[in-house]
């Protein structure tokens, strides 16, 4: 038996993309800016790929598991995000590649991953 190699997403690590991303219900889904946290090529032989929430509620923040991104900073320029926003690393998502609409920005990882360390005990 041969297996069709998955398509190659068109995302990687650090990406700011917009995604069918879904509710805490699990049933309902918002099309919403999310940050790429997954390795690259993980090859699990699933397509699909984790993501963290991306909010403009900026009550959210100051939590050291959220990473504030501030437009009027280098960061938030190239985010392609429309609005200071916070990313939260504690609102994690496995979602299909298909669910991904499009990548709009990029974000830098280093505060990312301090906060992904926070959230997962590492």
């Amino acid at each position: 038996m041969t297996t069709t190699p998955l398509p190659t997403p068109s995302h990687k690590r650090g990406d700011v993309v917009v995604v069918l991303f879904p509710n805490s219900d699990l049933r309902t889904a918002k099309l919403r800016p999310a940050l790429v946290v997954q390795a690259d090529n993980l090859n699990t032989g699933l397509a699909q790929t984790v993501i963290a929430m991306i909010s403009s509620r900026m009550f959210r923040a100051g939590h050291a598991s959220r990473v504030t991104v501030l437009l009027n900073s280098s960061e938030g320029k190239q985010s392609g995000l429309l609005t200071d926003s916070v990313v939260m690393t504690d609102n994690l998502a496995t979602v299909t590649h298909q669910a991904v609409d499009r990548v709009i920005g990029t974000l830098p990882m280093a505060q990312i991953d301090a906060a992904l360390k926070h959230t997962l005990g590492l």
